[in-house]
């Protein structure tokens, strides 16, 4: 997408989104300003403080890479079908968010900013496990070993972003391997016999 057809907005969220997945810990508002050809001050007109400004920027990847399309399988099937679909639609979106989770992840130690912005995405990917959950729950498929919630904790921890980074950047997984895989250990931990 060309810088030079996105409104002002856009071209900051755009901006910010390079400098998270090529600079990391050193995108300042600054620095967005300059990637995004405008001042400060019309970064600081757009977005009041830098947590507004992250936690934009996460919504903005999600709309350029149709995450809602994406989960539109997932949310259409039930029981282990839902289970399944979920985990594809993020296990595939993982490798194209990488760059910027992993910048947030990096930051979210020390940088109540960037916690508050990889806090909000994660929020909602544990949404999606608690439905997959629940659809497994509603079909009869869910084990009786784990209360909904345990469930969908461990759903959600199964689907972090440093297990998926852990399994295929530093154990060379490759991506079909890792959803396989993924999608058994999800099966052997969640589903009834």
């Amino acid at each position: 997408m060309s810088s030079k057809n996105l409104n002002t907005r856009d071209r900051i969220l755009a901006a910010c989104w390079k400098l998270l997945e090529t600079s990391g810990t050193q995108t300042r508002m600054s620095d967005i300003a300059k990637e995004a050809g405008v001042s400060r001050q019309a970064v600081y007109l757009h977005f009041p403080n830098r947590a507004d400004l992250l936690v934009a920027t996460t919504r903005y990847i999600d709309d350029v890479k149709d995450v809602e399309g994406r989960l539109a399988e997932s949310r259409a099937a039930t029981g282990r079908a839902r289970l399944d679909a979920f985990i594809e639609a993020w296990g595939n979106y993982i490798p194209e968010i990488y760059g910027a989770g992993r910048a947030l992840i990096a930051l979210s130690d020390t940088d109540t900013e960037a916690a508050a912005a990889w806090g909000d995405r994660m929020r909602d990917v544990r949404q999606g496990c608690a439905a997959a959950i629940s659809a497994l729950s509603d079909a009869g498929d869910l084990t009786p070993t784990l209360p909904h919630n345990k469930a969908t904790d461990a759903l959600w921890t199964l689907l972090s972003v440093r297990n998926w980074e852990q399994l295929t950047q530093t154990c060379g997984w490759s991506q079909t391997e890792y959803l396989t895989h993924t999608k058994r250990i999800a099966h052997a931990v969640l589903v009834k016999d």
